[in-house]
């Protein structure tokens, strides 16, 4: 590790390669809010943040994993989920009363027609209006997951080359139904009413006709009350008597003069 009088340590999250702060800077100097876009290896999460003196604000976000509760079925790692996602994040943001913004991918590469263009076309059809050229957004095809059911009857004719659904054959899932179920959750997300576009708590939907479930009531223990002995209170010292000095009682064995 460099050492000496002039060297300076980097900030911590770019030290751990978290933030390039040199990017950042050319974000922030937009006084636009941000569209963040981050992916993992199950889930995309899509945020419009503002930054603001005391730390950044986020004003509106989604995950893929919410795409549950409207009907998708699928993975949520993939091209049309984050589309989906992008979608949502979009119009929350709406709602908010955000109308434009930056793209922020992070210390993602810039691949042309990635998850991350994928979920920025989806926040620009929500109606955010975000910088970009139109050569990166991913094509209509791959958007809706045509890609996703080529391949899997690519590999269905072919299982010597390898198969990458079988999780999904083993949950008796039709793969290629992924662009019909693409196109419905998509008209459902845009026809939310304004009021619900709120983040739910729960991302896994409830099974249909499922009672809910019940809380487990324990028993109640009886807390036995001490009754404390009132606390003595210190008694203040009597103030003793000043007596001045040459005047007082003279003491046994003094000699008088004479």
């Amino acid at each position: 590790m460099a050492e000496g009088p002039t060297y300076r340590v980097k900030f911590r999250r770019r030290r751990e390669g978290k933030t390039d702060y040199y990017r950042r800077r050319r974000l922030l100097v937009s006084r636009r809010p941000r569209l963040v876009v981050r992916k993992t290896n199950t889930n995309t999460i899509v945020q419009v943040v503002n930054a603001e003196m005391v730390g950044d604000k986020t004003l509106a976000s989604a995950v893929s994993k919410e795409l549950r509760n409207h009907g998708w079925s699928y993975a949520t790692a993939n091209l049309p989920a984050a589309y989906l996602t992008g979608l949502l994040a979009g119009r929350r943001a709406r709602e908010r009363g955000v109308e434009s913004a930056v793209l922020d991918i992070g210390l993602n590469p810039p691949v042309k027609g990635s998850r991350v263009y994928a979920a920025l076309k989806g926040a620009i059809d929500a109606g955010l209006q975000v910088p970009h050229n139109p050569e990166v957004l991913p094509d209509e095809e791959r958007v809706t997951g045509k890609h996703i059911a080529a391949g899997y009857e690519h590999f269905r004719e072919d299982p010597g080359t390898g198969h990458m659904f079988t999780r999904l054959e083993g949950e008796k899932a039709d793969i290629r139904s992924v662009p019909k179920q693409f196109q419905t959750v998509k008209k459902r997300l845009l026809e939310i009413p304004s009021g619900e576009l709120k983040v739910q708590k729960k991302h896994v939907a409830a099974k249909a006709g499922a009672p809910p479930a019940k809380k487990a009531v324990g028993k109640v223990k009886k807390v036995k009350v001490v009754e404390r002995a009132p606390r003595a209170q210190p008694t203040k010292p009597k103030p003793k008597k000043l007596v001045a000095k040459g005047k007082g009682k003279k003491g046994k064995g003094t000699k008088s003069k004479g």
